[in-house]
């Protein structure tokens, strides 16, 4: 039976602390050197932080209860899910930019720190708007069935920074070197302090996921508006996505189908906020529908992937 104890800012507090730990370690003690994240590694690490999610998962049955651990799994599937657009897009970036496999781990960290901090703001405001005004929601679903039908019909066309507002907006406002200064981010040329490459891959990464999170928030306030579900959710998708880059970076193309699978996810669950008077469904088989959807993608662009391979 669970306990159902109140969450109070005690849990905030402990839960963003043992992120911060977490963090910590992984850079100033795992990742200390800047290294090559081999596909081994980034498997096993995909493997912990899956598993610590899943003991997270664990612990909202015991304390919460079965609907909100079932709340928070599909949340998070859907938000990994959604990530691995994502990896995609990542992928292009680095090599515009052509930055070194050792740099991306440094890269990815601290943009996926900025990205917890930014949707951190964007989940807060979220709730805030649904608390005052629940229609929101309508809007958010109507948003959702948007985002995809657009996803359905468009297409990759590649990364172009010059486009992007804040590259433009950095490039004029401060100076940028043109050379790798191995893992920094500022460098010092002729006496003079400038922003590396690097730095603008990283200005890159945070507004990609800035862009992303504008279809993945709504997505999981269409699962539950409860804020801590909500952002714990977040952010073990979010810490999951730097060694899922390392797993799926080299194999994205094989995942055709899997743009597919992710739009219609956002249309069931928009008309899933659209039309809640008309239609219930429990969580249990929203996760059901959801996870079968995104399976069937993947196995799809998998079978398709090896006839290819072997015609």
């Amino acid at each position: 039976m669970p306990i159902q104890t109140d969450i109070t800012w005690w849990y905030w507090a402990a839960f963003i602390a043992i992120v911060v730990i977490f963090l910590s370690l992984d850079l100033g003690v795992f990742h200390r050197k800047a290294h090559c994240v081999r596909f081994k590694e980034a498997l096993i690490w995909t493997a912990i932080w899956f598993a610590i999610a899943m003991l997270f998962a664990w612990g909202i049955h015991y304390l919460r209860g079965r609907e909100e651990a079932l709340e928070f799994l599909t949340g998070y599937i859907v938000e990994l899910s959604l990530s691995m657009d994502n990896v995609f897009v990542m992928a292009l970036v680095f090599g515009y930019f052509r930055v070194p496999a050792a740099y991306q781990h440094r890269v990815l960290f601290w943009g996926i720190l900025g990205a917890l901090v930014m949707r951190g703001i964007m989940i807060g405001a979220g709730a805030a708007l649904v608390r005052k005004f629940e229609w929101t929601l309508l809007i958010f679903g109507a948003f959702l069935v948007f985002s995809g039908v657009k996803m359905l019909f468009s297409k990759h066309e590649g990364v172009n920074p010059e486009k992007n507002a804040m590259i433009r907006l950095f490039r004029k406002l401060l100076p940028i070197s043109t050379d790798f200064d191995a893992h920094y981010f500022i460098t010092t040329v002729k006496n003079r302090r400038m922003l590396t490459p690097l730095a603008l891959v990283l200005v890159m990464v945070e507004t990609t996921d800035v862009v992303f999170a504008l279809d993945s928030i709504p997505a999981i306030f269409g699962i539950t508006t409860k804020e801590f579900i909500v952002f714990t959710s977040n952010v073990f998708a979010i810490l999951g996505l730097r060694s899922l880059y390392f797993v799926l970076a080299g194999a994205i193309a094989y995942f055709q189908y899997l743009k597919f699978g992710l739009s219609l996810v956002l249309i069931f669950i928009g008309v899933k906020m659209l039309i809640p008077g008309y239609i219930h469904l429990s969580v249990a088989w929203s996760l059901g529908v959801i996870a079968s959807i995104i399976l069937i993608s993947i196995v799809a662009s998998l079978i398709s992937a090896c006839r290819y391979r072997a015609s």
